[in-house]
């Protein structure tokens, strides 16, 4: 594409009349660029992109986008905001990827990923090719990619799309942070449904507070677009028993599918029954009751399944199929994830991080456990401190037996980061092991028959990040070798 094309589809006062080469590339990482490539300047947290023009212009740089006037031998385009720019110019290189996908935006604090992954297993069973993008990878159709961000900036994301497009994929399903929307990084994406889980206390590091955390998801939902299409409508999937879902309605103009347990909804679970092997409930809706039974355990679990009910429903897909996909899914990767190593007491892996998602796996931990729970929870560092002593208050609260870890302390002292959660607890009992392994290891030498562990905070991770370092990490391998130790023992 010509440069001058491409600037086009900017801001009508970006005025450019000079050299017009052929753009074969956009990037905004000096060490990718390529002959021909239009380079632009980001400024980020620690780096500022303006400061290595001059290396992309050595690297073959045909042009380049930035916020100040730059001294290069190539054209150099000034912009007020370059982030915003390379979303506009992305999705414009890469010829409108989502605009020919069918695409299902999930936000919310909690549940993201498991309800991503149901709705994914309820495409495929259909039929289609799908995507995913989300915490743990991409995904299309069976090859995994490995990512940095819950959700890819805009240069990546029209990138990814597109190369769905080529591959014959159909429907996208992501994972979208609040970050993501702050900073623009899926402008230009065409959502055709938006979900939303919950909101609960979560990132309140950058947000400050709830109100602008809660005005953040907002923006998935007021960004479907104000027209109508009969031809392709858009559908906002909103969970009725979260009060912020009363706000997002107001801020769009799409169609509104609500699902609930508590509150009355377009999809309502009612007589629920749970067990150690699933749960089971009856599907209220527009198409009458259907008796549902997953293969997934706890309340949580049914809000997702009944948010990827509605996503699929939205869809077009009929509710039989839906529903016979979603009895056959078994799990997700870290999330309520039984550790078997022949051992007679239970051992759980959990992504749960944020004092909500904790609180609600042990709760659903007490529904079938037989005598005590453990429970193996830290906070991440570089975070959020508010919600360490929430953490460590729920751990106490709905655990027999707490053990307070490291999870990810970054470059905070991990020492501070467990004082600031023993201050939630003062004068009850708790174990404080600094090493997470030894935690984990701790947890199953004291674990007895009937007992229960929850190893909590980093879920699917295979990885600890310790000051500038990062460490191969499982919670699931670590578990399982001290369960091996034990019983050789």
């Amino acid at each position: 594409m010509k440069l001058q094309q491409l600037l086009g589809n900017l801001h009508p006062f970006v005025d450019y009349n000079g050299e017009n080469p052929e753009i074969t590339s956009i990037e905004n990482d000096n060490r990718k660029v390529k002959k021909g490539s239009l380079f632009i300047c980001i400024k980020g947290y620690t780096v500022d992109g303006h400061d290595f023009a001059h290396s992309a212009v050595d690297n073959g740089a045909a042009a380049v986008l930035a916020e100040r006037e730059l001294s290069l031998n190539v054209p150099v385009i000034v912009v007020k905001d370059t982030i915003r720019s390379m979303a506009v110019l992305a999705d414009a290189f890469y010829g409108q990827p989502s605009q020919r996908l069918h695409m299902i935006g999930i936000t919310g604090t909690n549940g993201k990923t498991t309800t991503s992954h149901l709705i994914e297993k309820i495409f495929i069973d259909a039929g289609q090719k799908t995507g995913l993008i989300g915490t743990m990878y991409t995904k299309i159709g069976d090859s995994l990619y490995e990512v940095k961000n819950t959700t890819p900036e805009s240069l990546t994301l029209q990138k990814t799309l597109a190369q769905m497009v080529d591959e014959k994929v159909k429907t996208t399903v992501m994972e979208v942070s609040s970050h993501a929307l702050v900073h623009g990084r899926v402008h230009g994406t065409d959502y055709d449904v938006a979900v939303f889980t919950n909101l609960t206390q979560d990132h309140l590091d950058y947000h400050k507070t709830m109100d602008e955390y809660r005005k953040a998801k907002g923006l998935l939902f007021s960004q479907l677009g104000n027209a109508f299409n009969h031809q392709k409508p858009k559908f906002a999937v909103l969970n009725s028993d979260d009060e912020a879902s009363e706000e997002y309605k107001k801020i769009t103009a799409a169609h509104i599918l609500t699902y609930g347990i508590d509150n009355y909804a377009d999809l309502q679970a009612r007589n629920i029954q749970m067990t150690s092997g699933g749960t089971s409930f009856e599907l209220v809706s527009p198409f009458g009751a259907n008796e549902v039974s997953i293969q997934l355990i706890g309340k949580f679990s049914i809000y997702n399944a009944l948010a990827a009910i509605g996503a699929g429903l939205a869809s077009g897909l009929p509710l039989e199929g839906i529903l016979d996909s979603l009895q056959s899914v078994k799990g997700v990767a870290g999330r309520f994830e039984p550790v078997d190593g022949g051992q007679d007491f239970s051992v759980i892996v959990d992504y749960a991080h944020t004092p909500d998602s904790l609180e609600n796996v042990l709760k659903t931990v007490k529904q079938f456990a037989e005598k005590r729970i453990f429970v193996v929870v830290g906070c991440g560092g570089d975070r959020d401190r508010t919600k360490r002593p929430l953490m460590a208050k729920i751990a106490c609260q709905f655990a027999t037996n707490a053990i307070f870890t490291s999870d990810n302390p970054r470059s905070e002292d991990p020492e501070q980061i467990l004082r600031d959660m023993e201050e939630g607890v003062k004068g009850q009992p708790y174990v404080k092991i600094t090493d997470r392994e030894e935690a984990i290891i701790h947890a199953v030498e004291k674990a007895k028959e009937g007992d229960v562990i929850l190893i909590a905070g980093k879920g699917h991770e295979t990885y600890q990040q310790i000051g500038d370092q990062t460490f191969e990490f499982d919670d699931r391998e670590i578990a399982l070798k001290a369960i091996k130790k034990r019983k050789e023992q």
